[in-house]
C-alpha cells in the first residue's frame, strides 16, 4: 500500500506511502489523527539526533525496524532494537541515534497530555458479544 485511503471514520496508509528517504513521516497529518500526536522517522546509517524536550507531552516511543540508542538527560544510554519501546516523560531532554553504518533505523513516536482514557470499548448497538 502507498496511498493512504479513508473511510467514514477511519484511514490507512503505510510508512512508504507517507515519504522516502530519511526523515519525518507526518502519520497524524496524513492520517487525520486528532486525539494525540504521531509521527514516524526513519533515521539514516549513524545518524544522531539534537537533543530536545516537550513542554506538555508525554512520548512513547516504538522502533520498527533497525537499533536506535536514546540518550536522556542523566546521561544514561538505551539500546532498543527492532519492538523495543522506551516511555519519556515531556520535561525529560533526550536524543536518538542510529547505531548501525549500514542500515536506516525506524521508530514509531505517539505523544500526548492530558491523561489516560480507560477502558470505554462497547459493542455497537444490537450485538450482543465480540465477533
Amino acid at each position: 500500500m502507498t496511498e493512504t485511503i479513508t473511510g467514514d471514520g477511519w484511514a490507512v496508509g503505510s510508512l512508504d506511502g507517507l515519504g522516502a528517504g530519511p526523515g519525518f513521516r507526518k502519520v497524524r497529518t496524513e492520517l487525520g489523527v486528532t486525539a494525540f500526536g504521531v509521527n514516524a522517522v526513519v533515521l539514516p546509517p549513524g545518524y544522531s539526533s539534537g537533543r530536545h524536550l516537550h513542554e506538555r507531552q508525554e512520548e512513547l516511543y516504538f522502533v520498527h525496524a533497525g537499533t536506535v540508542e536514546f540518550t536522556f538527560n542523566d546521561g544514561e544510554t538505551q539500546v532498543l532494537a527492532h519492538g523495543g519501546l522506551a516511555r519519556v516523560d515531556a520535561a525529560t531532554v533526550r536524543s536518538f541515534r542510529n547505531v548501525s553504518d549500514s542500515e536506516d533505523a525506524v521508530y514509531l513516536c505517539v505523544g500526548g497530555a492530558g491523561g489516560y482514557v480507560g477502558r470505554d470499548g462497547k459493542l455497537p448497538e444490537g450485538e450482543t458479544k465480540a465477533r
